[in-house]
């Protein structure tokens, strides 16, 4: 396993009230992260180098190399002193499947389209959750965002990650993952709720981010019906989620939101209390 930590504590001078003070503060970790099947290179991401089994299972799922935890039969980190290197052996007919779309991407924290190389794998057609019956209150809403921002020991030390949830109305959050990048903590959840032996229409994701559209397309790979955000969406992230069937809700503040997709999954009334 890796002996990398999620944190470091560094030195700082801080000016607060006019007054100047030498003091140190925790930040996040941020390493970077390969993901190596059959003895290459798939992916090379900037994280943070905690949950890294998830996150290779999460990401599996949402790059398409996966489509269930059976398909995967080992997982191993290899710490590289610089970086690491998770190691996925695969079945052997995912295996051969894999080696037929090789390709290799790299890039910054934030970037999850690097290296894509066309634009029609930038904009793929995402899985339809339309048929997914999960209804959720208002009170689910609020409540779910409130949970998150107080299940996030990493943010409360550094204030420098994002989070994402996977809460169940009847019974909470059931995951939540952290790191530097907000696609990395989506597929670490990803890879949380797969290993936990849900699935994604059980529940509602719920990012602490602003909703670009490989979070919808993440959302929905995984087949969650339900996508809360703390901050906005994009424009195509609202066309994918409504082509998606999928119930977009941002910019959550206490009790008010934002409802852009698929609105009668929530039980409260709030389009008809609109007149």
């Amino acid at each position: 396993m890796s002996s990398h930590k999620t944190t470091a504590t560094v030195p700082e001078i801080a000016r607060r009230g006019g007054v100047v003070r030498a003091g140190s503060r925790v930040v996040p970790e941020e390493v970077p992260i390969a993901f190596s099947y059959g003895g290459s290179t798939q992916a090379v991401m900037m994280g943070t180098p905690g949950d890294l089994e998830d996150f290779a299972v999460g990401f599996s799922l949402t790059e398409g190399i996966i489509s269930s935890m059976a398909e995967i039969e080992e997982i191993t980190v290899v710490d590289e002193g610089r970086g690491l290197d998770v190691q996925v052996r695969l079945a052997e007919d995912k295996e051969d499947a894999l080696r037929l779309r090789r390709r290799h991407m790299a890039g910054p924290v934030g970037c999850g389209l690097c290296g894509i190389e066309s634009i029609e794998q930038a904009v793929r057609v995402v899985p339809d959750v339309s048929r997914v019956s999960m209804m959720i209150t208002a009170i689910d809403v609020t409540e779910a965002v409130s949970a998150l921002n107080g299940a996030q020991p990493l943010h409360a030390q550094t204030h420098a990650v994002h989070g994402a949830g996977f809460y169940l109305p009847a019974s909470g959050l059931v995951a939540v993952r952290e790191d530097v990048g907000r696609h990395n903590a989506l597929d670490k959840l990803a890879g949380a709720v797969l290993r936990q032996g849900l699935t994604g229409e059980q529940g509602v994701v719920v990012v602490t981010s602003r909703i670009s559209v490989e979070m919808v397309q993440k959302t929905a790979i995984l087949g969650a019906g339900v996508l809360i955000a703390i901050s906005a969406p994009t424009a195509l992230a609202i066309r994918t989620a409504e082509e998606a069937g999928m119930t977009l809700i941002a910019l959550t503040r206490g009790e008010d939101f934002e409802i852009f997709t698929r609105s009668d999954r929530i039980t409260t009334g709030v389009v008809a209390d609109v007149a």
